[in-house]
């Protein structure tokens, strides 16, 4: 295959280099990417068609299932495609619109994926605080309200950053050491002043994880406070068993992108194409994982699901 030139032609073109120092082994690389991809891929899309075909399993814990899987879905997409490109055909090459389209996609889905988490803890709540009314407090029509709200949250939250980004001035070194366009390093290529974009984007970050985490904190005090009231182990067993699946579901999404974002920020001394590398993880074993923690926690869904998966 001919070098790629890394010079664009293009004044409006940016060169992605995949993993920088590993080039001789993209080709391996992408091995484990295109497989943790497809089994997110297929793991998503048969939960979304057992959800939609059985009508026993549309409630509204698998409906906000649902939407998390096309949230996974859309996150690994966005990435992983351009990437197979960069690795298998050295095509290197995205344009600035492409690359803010990119940005703003991942960004946004980022923020309606925390905002749907947040939904899924006061389902929770709802199920064993207010067991009674939960078939009336979280109809079908409210739930879609709530994901509806979730994405003009994350829309609204993440349009001035990506606008904000577009009216930076780039230098004329257009290459990003990384295998997607990712906020910090349309930054890093920009000549102009960059304050506005920084505060706003530190602003975001806290708001959103913040407010979301408090929210379900909040949510989870308040369950574990009303399950403690309970006296029959039993009950308490069940009770928290409705909980197991989604606490997982959190802990494989938070724990991961804290420790990437910590390492990206405070880890100098780990070298470029681990960050790169952790970056990519990160974007692929959280939509992998979850199909399969509620495949594993949830015997409904687990027997719909082996119902269909037997007749393929």
């Amino acid at each position: 295959m001919a070098p790629f030139n890394l010079t664009p032609s293009n004044p409006s073109t940016f060169i992605l280099m995949g993993i920088p120092g590993l080039e001789a082994a993209h080709v391996w690389i992408s091995i484990p990417f295109t497989m943790f991809y497809i089994l997110g891929l297929w793991g998503n899309v048969m939960l979304l068609y057992v959800v939609s075909k059985e009508q026993t399993l549309q409630k509204p814990m698998y409906l906000l299932l649902c939407m998390l899987a096309l949230s996974d879905i859309a996150t690994s997409t966005a990435v992983v495609p351009k990437t197979l490109c960069i690795f298998w055909f050295n095509f290197k090459g995205i344009t600035v619109g492409g690359c803010l389209t990119q940005t703003f996609f991942l960004s946004m889905v980022s923020v309606m994926h925390s905002a749907i988490l947040v939904t899924m803890a006061f389902d929770r709540y709802v199920a064993i605080c207010n067991p009674l009314r939960y078939t009336t407090i979280l109809r079908k029509g409210r739930i879609a309200k709530l994901g509806l709200l979730c994405l003009i949250k994350a829309v609204l939250f993440i349009l001035p950053m990506t606008l904000l980004l577009s009216r930076l001035p780039f230098c004329a070194n257009r290459v990003i050491p990384h295998t997607f366009c990712e906020p910090i390093a349309l930054v890093k290529l920009s000549c102009g002043d960059i304050t506005l974009h920084r505060t706003y984007s530190l602003v975001i970050m806290f708001v959103v994880s913040v407010l979301d985490l408090s929210l379900i904190v909040l949510s989870y005090g308040l369950i574990f406070r009303a399950v403690l009231r309970i006296s029959s182990k039993k009950a308490h067993q069940k009770a928290l068993n409705t909980c197991t699946a989604h606490i997982c579901v959190l802990l494989a999404y938070y724990i991961p992108g804290l420790f990437v974002n910590l390492t990206h920020r405070f880890g100098q001394g780990i070298a470029s194409h681990v960050h790169i590398i952790l970056a990519n993880l990160y974007l692929l074993i959280s939509p992998m994982l979850n199909p399969v923690i509620y495949g594993v926690k949830s015997k409904e869904l687990r027997d719909k699901l082996s119902k269909y998966t037997c007749r393929m």
